[in-house]
C-alpha cells in the first residue's frame, strides 16, 4: 500500500537543480558588487566555468557601452530604488560574442536595512534586441522617407512658381512687343504705300501671325510639361466662323498657295472653339509648309451625329514610315530642315488638343497625298 501510494504521488521538485539549470541566467552579488553566486545556465550562455566567474564583477561580463551604461545608470537606479526591470545588457561570452539580454535586479536586505546582496536574472533577449533595433531602422528609414517627400514638395513648389514665371514672361514679354508690331502695320496699311511697301507689310503680318503661333505653342508645351497640361474652356458654340478667320489668317501670310475649303456643320458644337482653331492652324500650317507649292492644299470639316470629322490634305513627298513613329513628338522637324519648320512643336500641341477633346489626329501618307484626320467626339 505504501509503495503503491509511493508511486502514484508526483514527484518532489528539486530547488536546486531548478536553479542550476533554470531557462534564465541567475546571479547574486555582494554589497562590494562581486559574484558570489551563479548558475550554471548563466555559465553556459557566456561559456565560462561557474567557479571562474566567482569574485568578479558583473561589468566585467560586459562589453564597453555596457560597462559606461551599468556604471551611469544601473547601478545609480539599483541604489537608488533597490530593484530595475528589463534592462538591455550585452555579455561578452569566452570567444568574445556579444549575447544581449535583459536584466532584472532585486536588492535583499536586513532588518536593519544593511545590504545583504543583489539577486539578478537574466534572459536573452537576441531576438528582441533585434525587432527592436528593425523597428528604430523603420523608424527612421520613415523619417528619411518623410524627409525626402517634404523636400520633393517643397521642389516640387519651387517648379511651379518657376513655371508660371516662365510662362508670364512668354506670355507678356514676348506678346507684348509682338501686338505692337502688329499695331505698327496696320496703322501703316491705313497710309498710301508703294507696292514694295504693302509687300513688305504683307511678310510683317505673316510673321505676326507665325510668331504668335510659335508663342501659343511654346505656352501650351511649358505648361504640359511643367504639369499645368492642356487647358480646355468648352462651350456649344458655332465652330464655322473660327475655323473661317485662322484659314483666312493663313491665306494672306501665304498669297501665293491655293487652299480648298469645304465646312458642313450641322450646328452648334460642344468644345473649345480657340483650341480647335489651334489645331487646325497648326496643321494646315503644316501642310502649307510642306506640301508642294503648285498643288492646293484641301480643307474640309464636317459633323454627324456622332462626330466631328476634320482633315487636311497636302500633296508632295510621302512621310517615310520612319518619321512616322517620331511624328507628334515635340521637337520632332522631319528627315530634312528648313528655315520654315520652326520649333517642331506644331503638331505635338494638335496632338494634345485633339486628346484633351478626347480625340485623336491620324494619318496617312503615299505618292498622292498626305492627310491628317482628326476626329472628336460630339458629347
Amino acid at each position: 500500500m505504501t509503495g503503491a501510494g509511493t508511486q502514484g504521488s508526483p514527484p518532489t521538485e528539486d530547488l536546486e537543480d531548478l536553479y542550476e539549470n533554470a531557462p534564465c541566467g541567475y546571479l547574486s552579488l555582494q554589497p562590494d558588487g562581486r559574484i558570489v553566486k551563479v548558475n550554471r545556465t548563466l555559465s553556459a550562455w557566456i561559456g565560462i566555468p561557474a567557479d571562474q566567474l566567482l569574485g568578479k564583477r558583473l561589468h566585467d561580463l560586459l562589453n564597453m557601452p555596457g560597462r559606461i551604461f551599468y556604471e551611469t545608470h544601473f547601478a545609480p537606479l539599483l541604489r537608488m530604488q533597490g530593484f530595475f526591470n528589463e534592462v538591455a545588457l550585452d555579455l561578452v561570452t569566452s570567444d568574445g560574442r556579444k549575447l544581449p539580454v535583459l536584466a532584472n535586479a532585486m536588492e535583499r536586505r536586513a532588518e536593519d536595512g544593511a545590504l545583504l546582496f543583489t539577486r539578478v536574472t537574466m534572459f536573452q533577449a537576441a531576438e528582441r534586441r533585434r525587432y527592436e533595433r528593425e523597428l528604430v531602422d523603420a523608424r527612421a528609414a520613415a523619417d528619411a522617407a518623410s524627409a525626402m517627400v517634404k523636400s520633393q514638395l517643397e521642389l516640387e513648389q519651387e517648379t511651379a512658381e518657376l513655371r508660371e514665371q516662365f510662362i508670364a514672361i512668354l506670355g507678356h514679354d514676348l506678346r507684348n512687343p509682338l501686338a505692337s508690331i502688329a499695331a505698327a502695320a496696320r496703322m501703316l496699311r491705313k497710309e498710301e504705300q508703294t507696292d514694295r511697301a504693302t509687300k513688305i507689310l504683307d511678310l510683317m503680318q505673316g510673321s505676326v501671325i507665325r510668331m504668335s503661333g510659335l508663342i501659343d505653342n511654346v505656352l501650351d508645351f511649358a505648361r504640359g510639361q511643367l504639369g499645368g497640361g492642356i487647358t480646355l474652356k468648352r462651350q456649344v458654340e458655332d465652330l464655322e466662323p473660327i475655323l473661317r478667320q485662322v484659314i483666312d489668317e493663313l491665306r494672306s501670310s501665304h498669297p501665293d498657295r491655293a487652299i480648298e475649303v469645304s465646312i458642313e456643320f450641322d450646328g452648334p458644337i460642344n468644345c473649345d472653339s480657340g483650341r480647335i482653331g489651334q489645331l487646325v492652324s497648326n496643321l494646315l500650317g503644316n501642310a502649307l509648309t510642306h506640301g508642294t507649292p503648285d498643288e492646293p492644299v484641301r480643307f474640309s470639316a464636317a459633323t454627324d451625329e456622332q462626330r466631328l470629322e476634320l482633315w487636311i490634305a497636302n500633296g508632295g513627298a510621302p512621310i517615310s514610315s520612319d518619321a512616322m513613329t517620331g511624328l507628334f513628338q515635340p521637337f520632332f522637324k522631319g528627315e530634312a530642315g528648313t528655315s520654315q519648320r520652326g520649333l517642331g512643336l506644331g503638331l505635338h500641341i494638335a496632338s494634345e488638343i485633339a486628346r484633351a477633346h478626347g480625340g485623336t489626329i491620324m494619318v496617312s501618307s503615299d505618292d498622292e497625298e498626305t492627310r491628317f484626320t482628326f476626329v472628336m467626339p460630339l458629347d
